[in-house]
C-alpha cells in the first residue's frame, strides 16, 4: 500500500499536543456501513478522531470568512433567516450550475484540508488559527475518559501519547484527503445492508440510497485499497475485537517505524 500514499513512512511533523511526530489513520466506508459506531468503538481505546464531514459543516458556519465568500458569490438568497447556509438552495443552484461546485469546491476544499489537519494535530488545545478563521478544535473532542477527563477537563492529561489520530471521511478515496493519511481503514457491510441501514435511518427512498453509494466508490475497489478492514456486519462484539486488533497493529507499527530523523 506504500505507493498510494504520498507521506510513506513519515508522520506529519511539528511540535503539537499529539507528540513531534503523529500519524494519521483514515477510516471510510460506503454510506450506512457504520463509520461512526466504529469511529466510538477507537475512542473508547483513546484514539482521537475528527469527522471530516464535521468539519465541512463547521467552516461554514455564521463569523467564518467561507460563509462570507459563499455570500458574497452566490448573494443574500444562499442565507437562512438565522444567517446560517442554506444547503438546500446552494444544492439546487450547484445542480443547475455545474461551474459554480467548481468554484465551490475550489474555496472550501483547502479549507477544510487545513482545518481537518489543525483539529487532528492538535487533539488537546483550542483552534491556533486566527479568530476569524474559526479553528473548531475543543479540548478533549472525542477522546473519552480518562484522557479527555469529565466535564470541564477534570483530570485530562497535558499531553496525547498514542502514537496515532483517526480521520474519519466518507470520501477519503474520492478525494485528495486520502493524501493526508498513511493507513487506510475500511469498514463494510454488504450492499444490501448499506441499503436497509440507509433507508431507516434517513428515511431515503431506495432509488435515493441507490444514487448515493452509486456516486461513491465501488465496494471492492474500496475494499482493494484498505490495509484494514473492519466487518461491522459482525455482533458488536466482534466489531470491538476487530478495532482492538487493528488499534495493536498500527501503534505497534508506528511505534516501530518513528520518522526518517529516528531512523538508523
Amino acid at each position: 500500500m506504500g505507493d498510494r500514499h504520498d507521506m510513506g513512512s513519515d508522520p506529519v511533523r511539528g511540535l503539537t499536543p499529539a507528540g513531534p511526530e503523529t500519524h494519521i489513520v483514515g477510516l471510510t466506508g460506503g454510506i450506512g456501513s457504520g463509520k461512526s459506531t466504529v469511529a466510538r468503538l477507537f475512542g473508547e481505546l483513546g484514539v482521537h478522531w475528527v469527522d471530516a464531514d464535521d468539519v465541512a459543516r463547521q467552516v461554514v458556519e455564521p463569523g467564518t470568512h467561507a460563509l462570507k465568500a459563499i455570500t458574497e458569490h452566490f448573494g443574500p438568497e444562499v442565507l437562512q433567516a438565522d444567517g446560517s447556509l442554506n444547503r438546500a438552495w446552494l444544492r439546487q443552484r450547484i445542480f443547475e450550475a455545474p461551474g459554480e461546485k467548481e468554484w465551490l469546491e475550489a474555496l472550501l476544499h483547502p479549507i477544510i484540508r487545513k482545518e481537518l489537519m489543525n483539529q487532528l494535530l492538535y487533539p488537546l488545545s483550542p483552534s491556533p488559527l486566527p479568530p476569524g478563521e474559526r479553528g473548531y478544535t475543543t479540548l478533549g473532542a472525542n477522546i473519552p475518559s480518562p484522557l479527555a477527563g469529565e466535564g470541564q477537563g477534570e483530570g485530562r492529561k497535558s499531553t496525547y501519547d498514542l502514537p496515532y489520530v483517526l480521520l474519519i471521511s466518507p470520501l477519503l478515496l474520492e478525494t485528495d484527503q486520502h493524501e493526508l493519511v498513511e493507513r487506510v481503514v475500511v469498514v463494510d457491510v454488504p450492499e444490501s445492508v448499506q441499503l436497509e441501514r440507509t433507508m431507516v435511518r434517513d428515511d431515503n427512498s431506495r432509488q435515493q440510497v441507490e444514487r448515493i453509494m452509486a456516486a461513491q466508490m465501488a465496494r471492492d475497489e474500496r475494499c482493494a485499497r484498505a490495509d484494514a478492514i473492519i466487518n461491522n456486519n459482525n455482533p458488536l462484539a466482534d466489531v470491538r475485537r476487530q478495532v482492538r486488533e487493528c488499534h495493536d497493529r498500527f501503534v505497534q507499527e508506528f511505534v516501530k517505524t518513528p520518522g526518517k530523523e529516528s531512523g538508523g
